[in-house]
């Protein structure tokens, strides 16, 4: 059965999953990406950004492990795919991963702004979907070959679909850091009475990786 998971997203000890004033000098706002040091040294990272076979291998690279593994269709929202704001001034701008980005599966771009389908290297190809996020997710069902279907994020993505419940499984890592404003992923959410619950802790050298399910 398909499942929607979020995973491998962080969030600083007070809770932003990225510091303010995103730019792409900063594409995770100012001190966000210090929020990742436990992921960019994988061997998974690694591999994915198409970068050889070195990278760490431990309870970190597990965990990346399995959010990259049975997935056939990520969700992501506009920030994630880049800095530009309001109507598109133009194609140019073709997200902050270079020619070949690293998810090589179809991606459906949460937008207010239509815009045709960016076809790109290896095989990743943006949709930008403006009708909301319950047609993002029919679509990428229908896309994803059974398989599931990845929330990558930003906050704002994820927080939404926690509150229409759409939400199976969420693996959250939280970095030793403090941002002290910024993006943050839970704040107004009641997760008890959307029926999630923490299902697993665990902490490595740099994060504590924390796991919730969603009652049926």
């Amino acid at each position: 059965m398909t499942r929607v998971r979020v995973h491998d997203f962080t969030v600083s000890i007070d809770g932003y999953g990225a510091g303010p004033n995103q730019s792409t000098k900063d594409p995770l706002g100012a001190g966000g990406e210090s929020l990742h040091e436990w992921l960019v040294a994988t061997r998974t990272f690694v591999r994915m950004h198409g970068d050889g076979d070195s990278g760490t291998t431990g309870l970190d690279d597990d965990i990346a492990a399995r959010g990259a593994s049975g997935i056939g269709a990520w969700i992501i929202g506009r920030n994630m795919f880049g800095p530009v704001r309001g109507p598109w001034p133009d194609q140019n701008w073709r997200g902050w991963w270079g020619e070949d980005p690293p998810y090589h599966m179809p991606v459906f771009v949460l937008t207010h702004h239509a815009r045709p389908p960016l076809a790109m290297e290896g095989g990743t190809v943006f949709h930008f979907v403006t009708d909301g996020i319950e047609a993002a997710l029919e679509r990428a069902l229908s896309a994803a070959g059974g398989k599931d279907i990845r929330i990558g994020g930003g906050a704002a993505t994820i927080r939404q679909y926690l509150k229409a419940r759409l939400v199976a499984e969420m693996n959250i890592a939280v970095a030793p850091i403090l941002l002290g404003s910024g993006e943050s992923l839970l704040a107004d959410l009641d997760l008890l009475a959307l029926g999630y619950r923490c299902t697993g802790q665990v902490a490595s050298d740099k994060a504590i990786h924390y796991a919730f399910t969603r009652a049926e």
